[in-house]
């Protein structure tokens, strides 16, 4: 691998969701001034301090935007991941997750820009035992899955230098407070109000600060291709709220869980979709991410340990959940 410098500018688009949003304050405060970053113009409350209202749908906008700034290194995070909206509305899933790609790869050209692309575990369906790797055929069971393999499948074909990274649950701050796994688990909690997760949806969580650093690191050299880059810890997604209700000090009675099957036709659910990391630690030459959650201490054992609680408890709430959910301790 190849090393220099990042590239500046940098765009980085999709900063309403958790990725593109922790990746963007991330680097703005590496690089004050030379990092943009872009989501929809109605989203006006995101706007001001580097960020701006730019449809990504829109490739006339879009291209005026690299005119401009003459972007070198571009982070991808746009898309709609709202599964039910998705289902409901293929025609705006194909719209935002693959013609906002089109458009992307449009106004970079033929241009030696940089650019990561992250994609998603659920690509797969997850019938098996997961542990996905990188040859595995896609068989996403929803419209979004659908979308976003078809858009990597335009990166590939289009473009041999680009990175595309299938990640899983990003773990940070989202900007509305209720969007992502933690912010909406929580805020549910917080309102003592129900919470209903899957007892067979597997993830392979990663925090955002181990997801930026990773960016930094490939942003300086020449990898390219499709790589999977999910965490080193395999949860459920009722494990990860049994995580959220102890740490945040939160009445366990609120937590309730099933089986997918349960859960009815619409969005259809994946099942085990965890991701295989070899690929890229082997080419990094090491682990990037972190467990999450980072402790031992902190992983559910049985599907009453939210119920648990003990001397320690008495320090968790939501600044110590905040200290070590959000942001990988230490």
């Amino acid at each position: 691998m190849s090393e220099r410098e990042i590239q500046l500018p940098m765009l980085v688009t999709g900063v309403a969701g958790v990725a593109g949003l922790n990746a963007f304050q991330h680097f703005h405060n590496l690089f004050p001034g030379q990092v943009i970053g872009v989501c929809r113009e109605d989203l006006w409350p995101l706007h001001g301090n580097g960020i701006i209202g730019c449809d990504i749908t829109n490739g006339d906008q879009l291209k005026r935007l690299f005119e401009e700034y003459h972007f070198k290194s571009v982070l991808s995070c746009e898309g709609t991941c709202a599964l039910k909206s998705c289902e409901m509305d293929p025609p705006m899933a194909q719209r935002v997750n693959v013609g906002g790609v089109r458009n992307l790869l449009d106004a970079i050209g033929q241009t030696d820009v940089r650019m990561i692309h992250l994609s998603i575990d659920l690509v797969f369906s997850g019938d098996g035992d997961g542990g996905y790797v990188e040859t595995d055929t896609p068989d996403p069971v929803t419209v979004y899955g659908k979308t976003m393999v078809e858009a990597e499948q335009e990166i590939l074909t289009r473009r041999s230098d680009i990175f595309v990274m299938r990640i899983s649950l990003p773990m940070g701050i989202s900007y509305s407070g209720h969007a992502g796994a933690i912010d909406w688990i929580q805020s549910r909690f917080k309102q003592d109000k129900p919470a209903t997760l899957y007892f067979d949806e597997v993830r392979t969580p990663q925090y955002t600060d181990c997801m930026n650093e990773l960016f930094e690191v490939l942003l300086t050299n020449n990898m390219s291709g499709l790589y999977h880059g999910g965490g080193q810890t395999k949860m459920s997604l009722y494990e990860i709220a049994q995580v959220v209700n102890r740490l945040g000090g939160y009445n366990p009675d609120n937590l309730q869980g099933c089986p997918r099957i349960e859960a009815g036709p619409m969005p259809p659910r994946a099942g085990n979709v965890t991701l295989d990391t070899t690929k890229l630690c082997t080419e990094l030459g090491y682990q990037p991410f972190s467990p999450w959650p980072l402790s031992e201490q902190w992983f559910p054992k049985t599907r009453q340990w939210h119920y648990e609680r003990e001397e320690m408890d008495e320090a968790f709430g939501h600044e110590f959940l905040a200290s070590v959910l959000y942001h990988r301790p230490g």
